[in-house]
């Protein structure tokens, strides 16, 4: 039986001339770990081939504090300068607690600016806007954008959690390009298979950096049938090709033909290293689907 094209290690990020890796690594979880398990994960990550690191200035808000996952990335680049460079820098901004979002473009450039502080770097390869603001026109978005682009602070933009016709009207707006788009993504979250959204990314050629791809753990710990049919699915394609269901679940995600991103949430070492074995399976359509009919819950048409 034909199998579907294996993903590449490495993919364009958009059309901005930057490299990234197939996999990407999150830092949600990673403010409050101590300074040697920092790097012993971002260790970890480059020897799974791992390039495209994405943090947010809100992540550690709560129990460590709103820029904190920024800070402790920073310090890491303090104690060994030559990380900086071996990554792809991604961070993110506009949630700003108690308010729920501001895309003006007095918070954006002073947003931009602490990150950049927070990180101990002179530029944020791919800076993107965490969650849409209603209440900023995207003209005053663009406005910004470019300014910080035109000063060297950020080499690419994107965007995370946007509709489609937000992407598109700010794409209209602005002189910088769009280069990714940040969707919930997973084999238990198969709206952006089916709404359209993978399919613009497409069209725009954007590089889809989907968050949660292990459902919020319920991929390794499912709850109700529907669940434990992914799963099982899952585990059927993991089994064949001797990797874990973590890894079918990502390698699912990477088969279709936008490309999409994991982006691993593991801060464990040997998590983050599984996580190469995305790159082992090559899928049928037969099996791709299957996964999608038990996510589904009913047949395909």
């Amino acid at each position: 039986m034909m199998t579907l094209p294996s993903p590449s290690p490495t993919r364009p990020l958009g059309n901005s001339g930057i490299e990234i890796s197939s996999l990407a690594w999150g830092m949600w979880r990673f403010a409050g770990l101590e300074l040697s398990a920092a790097r012993a994960a971002i260790d970890a990550a480059f020897t799974a081939g791992i390039t495209l690191f994405d943090t947010a200035d809100i992540y550690g808000f709560g129990e460590q504090g709103f820029g904190k996952a920024e800070e402790l990335l920073g310090h890491v680049f303090a104690q060994a300068p030559e990380y900086r460079d071996r990554m792809v820098l991604a961070t993110k901004g506009g949630i700003t607690p108690p308010t729920p979002y501001d895309s003006s473009a007095e918070y954006l450039t002073k947003a931009i600016d602490d990150s950049l502080t927070r990180l101990h770097t002179d530029r944020i390869d791919l800076w993107q806007i965490h969650r849409p603001d209603v209440l900023t026109h995207p003209q005053e978005i663009a406005r910004t954008i470019e300014d910080a682009h035109k000063a060297g602070k950020i080499r690419a933009f994107g965007v995370s959690n946007f509709t489609q016709a937000q992407i598109s009207t700010l794409a209209q707006f602005s002189p910088v390009p769009i280069v990714s788009t940040q969707p919930e993504l997973s084999p238990l979250r198969i709206d952006t298979v089916e709404n359209g959204e993978l399919d613009q990314a497409i069209a725009m050629n954007l590089a889809v950096m989907a968050w949660s791809p292990l459902g919020g753990g319920r991929i390794g710990d499912p709850q109700n049938v529907r669940e434990q049919n992914v799963a099982a699915a899952l585990s059927a394609v993991a089994a064949a090709h001797g990797v874990s269901r973590t890894a079918a679940a990502y390698s699912w995600i990477m088969a279709h033909p936008a490309r999409p991103i994991p982006i691993v949430g593991s801060q464990n070492p040997a998590r983050i290293a599984e996580a190469a074995d995305a790159f082992k399976i090559q899928w049928t359509r037969a099996d791709w689907y299957s996964v999608l009919v038990a996510a589904r819950g009913v047949p395909l048409p």
